[in-house]
């Protein structure tokens, strides 16, 4: 159900705050909602997070011939051994149960008569990928927000740009104890900014993706839950591991529009566009197409800058056209519509930012280092992905972390306190700014900056001038965050350079090249000792 807050002053009490309207949010929330009241907040529409655009699907052993131990071993491969191994298994013994959840909510999966029909992915050993389509995350979206607007129990308020998590610092009797009360968010209807609180809140805002200038992430994606929880006192971790998928549609009208890794696992061809050689052969002979992203990614790249391309050409014609079009759809319709008929011509893709892989550090959980939040999702990290995310991974995570905050929410809910009186936010001290084109030109500096200087390929000399940029801007967003009242572009602003700021720290602090963070300075990974996550401390 929907509704509108009756007075704009008043802190609005809930049971439960979950702040994220995806995969990991809706989980979450469903769970607690058999029992307590739950307010989801989302920023913009209910259905603009990552979620809704995620082409692939949802990995799990559910074929004869696979095993746990291959998911984890590709996991972890992937990862380049930075996962937590007990992390990893977590979450891949309970991928069965979760894929048979979303079935009973309605996911109309894909079946070969009655069982689930599987594809395979690159950096996958067998074909356990369960989707509906080329489209699995629309339908898992609306499959969860379907359940969630049947239910008494969830108050959902879209257009809600979260701000600052309301910790202990503002209770009107003053603590400096850390502990999480829910969260200030500006109703981007109204310009107000409104006081959540409850006992317990979930952080599922998504990843960071557009800190850079070429992403398929969706349009939000600017690391607000990230950096709220940075700011609160949390740690991050591995953000220096930020995943490019090797294939977005190169297209100069169309931005952002992801060709899914399963084209490539259906038998698509990567091939140099002017000589038609098939040049992953070049890079890693025995997977070719089917290497983990990074490899792909980097591959790519390689080719882009050494020839002077603006593309590569990603072809599948040489599958019979029926094949094509019944297993990609969505793909195959919006290439039409754009002049490209994919089963007779290749289609022209590069690399762009795609998955954050670093995050708030959690435990299995979910919960943060803050009293009273947890956090599932893309915002985390939880020793899943390590170095490099394994495809279709990523939602998964989000059922098996949502499902862990909810559970332990509700098992130690009679020791949460009820909240405080809370201050509310202070405007007294601003005004409207005039100055909207500063918000602008900043957001397109960081992004093209990150993209050049922190993108695929890496060096200490763009690291470095990035960190220089990012000092400058961080007093420059400062000075104008503190004068003005905010907006959802100020506040993405600030979290969007938060975000870099981040990136790049931890960047410069691994001195090795591991998974998807590869340095010309220093190119071999370290094996004289264990791998370690790159854990930033505010």
């Amino acid at each position: 159900m929907t509704e509108t807050p009756s007075t704009p002053g008043q802190a609005l009490a809930h049971d439960v705050i979950v702040i994220g309207s995806g995969a990991a949010g809706l989980t979450a929330a469903l769970e607690l909602a058999e029992t307590k009241r739950v307010l989801v907040l989302a920023k913009g529409s209910l259905t603009g997070g990552s979620t809704a655009w995620a082409q692939g699907g949802i990995a799990a052993v559910l074929d004869a011939g696979d095993t746990f131990e291959n998911h984890v071993r590709d996991t972890m491969v992937a990862g380049a051994g930075l996962n937590d191994r007990e992390t990893v298994e977590f979450v891949i013994e309970r991928a069965p149960a979760s894929v048979d959840r979303l079935c009973e909510l309605g996911v109309p999966f894909n079946r070969d008569e009655d069982a689930l029909h599987l594809t395979r992915e690159g950096g996958h050993s067998h074909r356990r990928i369960v989707h509906v389509d080329d489209a699995t995350g629309w339908a898992v979206q609306e499959a969860l927000l379907n359940a969630a607007e049947a239910s008494p129990n969830i108050t959902m308020l879209g257009a809600r740009t979260a701000i600052d998590f309301i910790t202990d610092r503002h209770r009107e009797q003053f603590s400096a104890a850390g502990r999480v009360w829910g969260v200030y968010a500006l109703n981007e209807e109204t310009g107000r900014v409104e006081r959540h609180v409850a006992r317990a809140t979930v952080l599922a805002a998504g990843g960071a993706g557009r800190v850079y200038r070429f992403s398929t992430a969706p349009r939000g994606a600017t690391g607000d839950g990230i950096a709220m929880a940075w700011r609160a006192g949390a740690r991050v971790s591995n953000m220096e591991m930020m995943q490019f998928h090797p294939t977005c549609l190169y297209n100069l009208e169309v931005k952002n529009f992801l060709i899914t890794e399963a084209v490539r696992g259906e038998g698509g061809h990567l091939k140099h566009p002017e000589t038609g050689h098939r040049f992953m052969v070049d890079y890693d002979a025995q997977r070719m197409e089917l290497a983990p992203r990074d490899v792909v990614a980097r591959a790519i790249d390689d080719q882009i800058k050494r020839y002077g391309l603006d593309y590569v050409h990603l072809d599948i014609s040489h599958q019979p056209a029926d094949f094509v079009k019944e297993h990609f759809p969505t793909i195959y319709d919006k290439l039409f519509g754009l002049g490209i008929d994919m089963t007779r011509e290749p289609i022209p893709v590069v690399p762009a930012q795609h998955y954050t892989c670093g995050g708030v550090v959690v435990d299995l959980y979910a919960r943060t280092d803050l009293p009273g939040l947890w956090a599932a999702g893309e915002c985390t990290e939880s020793g899943l992905h390590g170095a490099n995310r394994l495809a279709s991974n990523s939602l998964l995570e989000c059922f098996v972390f949502g499902e862990a905050a909810a559970s332990d929410i509700l098992t130690m809910w009679d020791e949460l306190e009820e909240p405080p009186a809370i201050l509310p936010w202070d405007e007294s001290r601003v005004t409207d700014s005039d100055e909207e084109v500063v918000i602008k030109q900043n957001w397109t500096e960081i992004r093209r900056f990150m993209w050049n200087y922190v993108g695929i390929v890496r060096t200490t000399k763009r690291l470095e001038r990035a960190k220089n940029r990012i000092d400058l801007l961080m007093k420059e967003v400062d000075d104008y965050y503190g004068a003005f009242r905010v907006t959802t572009d100020l506040i993405e602003l600030r979290n969007l350079l938060q975000s870099a700021q981040l990136i790049v720290r931890s960047a410069l602090a691994r001195k090795e090249s591991r998974g998807l963070h590869y340095t010309l300075d220093y190119p071999e990974t370290d094996e004289t000792e264990e791998p370690r996550d790159t854990v930033l401390v505010p």
